[in-house]
């Protein structure tokens, strides 16, 4: 475990996958997490949200997606550090040490960051009284079961893919779905924004434009009703007992940032066509990396790990030529 080709910091679908390509090129790796299990935000934050992105699947919840991952990955069971941080980085190409936040030492010959959205936190709406509704269940950031929500009254605040994913998955489990937002247009996909349209005008969902969160009304941790205002001060009283702010995800890079490698707020900058940083040996992929024309899609972090992997094969293998060919002629290495 703590001698390895290729550390790679991350265990999200992007960390999962490179690890399954390192291991098609034979190099060893060790998955490296702050959580204590593997796929990142897809199995802490939305298990049961679907995907619809994914290549030959019309729909994959998150959790199933990352339970594939990881039996495509069983063949080379790389070595798992999770429930870790790394806190240090030291050495260069062939000789880097990686230092966790419980002394445990790493010794790599490539480091790959997959870190996604670093550490990260909901970004969670300034109301009064909010903690006490937090810890009851009545305000949530994620959604890990849809059948925790069944009969509920819901208010779904924001704009994004998340608001309204979870507004056309919810609908036909809660009670009532109201989605709050400040302007009529949203910042979804065009294809869900017109399933969402759709829904309201079925009556199946009730789209509340433009306002935003004023205020929360219940007694001992147990939620009664949103207050709403718009931009004119005009207020409005929604009866509900759930709130899901969908406001985004706080990032922070937390010890990467000072590792010296080049950023871009909060991103790592990466060489579009190897995905290694402006540290030699060291590769970023997934949402943490970014270059012109990056998309921020598992799809496209699962080309960047294949790309990275590639790329890496030099850097610990130096002189060793690679012939690459089809996994379709080759199979998995080393499986019969």
């Amino acid at each position: 475990m703590n001698q390895v080709d290729v550390a790679i910091i991350g265990a999200g679908p992007a960390g999962l996958f490179a690890a399954f390509e390192c291991g098609m090129l034979k190099l060893s790796s060790v998955l490296i997490d702050a959580l204590n299990e593997v796929g990142g935000q897809c199995a802490a934050l939305y298990p049961e949200k679907p995907i619809f992105d994914i290549p030959a699947h019309p729909a994959i919840e998150a959790g199933a997606l990352v339970a594939q991952l990881e039996a495509q990955l069983a063949p080379f069971a790389p070595a798992r550090l999770l429930g870790r941080r790394i806190e240090g980085l030291s050495g260069g190409p062939n000789a880097f040490v990686l230092t966790t936040d419980r002394g445990e030492q790493v010794f790599a010959r490539a480091v790959l960051i997959a870190a996604g959205a670093g550490a990260f936190g909901p970004n969670r709406p300034p109301l009064d009284g909010l903690d006490a509704y937090e810890a009851t269940g009545c305000v949530q950031y994620y959604v890990r079961r849809r059948e925790d929500f069944r009969g509920r009254r819901v208010v779904i605040a924001g704009g994004g893919d998340s608001a309204v994913d979870w507004a056309l998955q919810l609908k036909d489990v809660a009670e009532k779905i109201y989605v709050v937002h400040r302007r009529s247009k949203f910042r979804a996909a065009p294809e869900t924004a017109a399933q969402l349209d759709a829904a309201h005008a079925r009556g199946e969902v009730e789209l509340v434009i433009p306002y935003q969160l004023s205020a929360l009304h219940g007694q001992d941790g147990a939620l009664h009703a949103v207050e709403l205002a718009d931009l004119d001060g005009a207020r409005l009283r929604i009866e509900a007992d759930r709130l899901l702010p969908f406001f985004g995800l706080s990032m922070d890079l937390g010890p990467i940032a000072g590792w010296g490698l080049a950023l871009d707020r909060h991103h790592v900058q990466v060489a579009p066509a190897t995905c290694e940083t402006s540290s030699p040996g060291i590769f970023a992929i997934g949402d943490v990396a970014t270059y012109p024309g990056k998309l921020k899609l598992i799809l496209q972090g699962f080309s960047e790990a294949a790309m990275a992997a590639h790329a890496i094969h030099p850097v610990v293998r130096p002189g060793e030529a690679l012939h690459f060919e089809y996994s379709t002629s080759k199979g998995v290495v080393g499986v019969a």
